[in-house]
């Protein structure tokens, strides 16, 4: 198996574990108010989520950049709280251009946040690996490849409800969304103490 090969699976398998659900959670979380009709503004908000991460996995994985562990753990489940709250109170009538603009800002900060959590994975693999390009790259597509598979079957089950099963879409919106919030809470208090640890 070639290095590509190995790195790429490793970050397919680290997005995907069921273990590591946090990321998952704020995936789904994120798409929950988006449906095919408007797959272009979800395509730019995952991009906006794909650049934030990559550019601090890159630096952090090179030891540019270092923020404790148990800070970025809190903060993981702090951003699917924020997005969980941000669909379940702001509804579509009230959406303008400026508030997507806020939106894509926001996704592509909190991309930054979970590429630190990435990076703490990626650098446990990558022990001494004399060049890290290929390992840093290849991981990253595999990242994104995951990603972009979590997005697709939610789609798909989206369309599968709302039009075969006439489930309303803000209904489907605050299953997940609702879900979002209530697991990042529990999350946010039993990683509190590790801040001050």
């Amino acid at each position: 198996m070639s290095v590509f090969e190995m790195y790429f699976q490793l970050g397919f398998a680290h997005i995907a574990d069921l273990a590591g659900y946090d990321h998952i959670l704020f995936i789904i979380t994120l798409c929950s108010v988006y449906f095919l009709p408007r797959w272009k503004e979800l395509l730019v908000l995952i991009t906006a989520f794909t650049l934030g991460h990559t550019l601090t996995l890159a630096l952090a994985t090179l030891n540019i950049l270092n923020i404790s562990s148990s800070v970025i753990e809190f903060l993981i489940p702090l951003t699917i709280l924020i997005t969980a709250l941000s669909n379940i109170f702001i509804k579509d009538s009230e959406s303008s251009k400026k508030l997507h603009y806020f939106k894509y800002a926001a996704t592509l900060f909190f991309g930054l946040i979970h590429g630190l959590g990435f990076s703490n994975y990626l650098r446990m693999l990558l022990g001494q690996e004399s060049d890290l390009f290929l390992p840093l790259l290849s991981f990253n597509i595999g990242l994104e490849v995951g990603q972009i598979f979590i997005v697709s079957v939610l789609m798909l089950a989206s369309v599968l409800f709302t039009f075969r099963f006439k489930t309303p879409q803000r209904e489907w919106n605050l299953v997940f969304s609702g879900s979002g919030l209530g697991v990042s809470l529990v999350l946010l208090i039993e990683r509190f103490p590790g801040l001050f640890s």
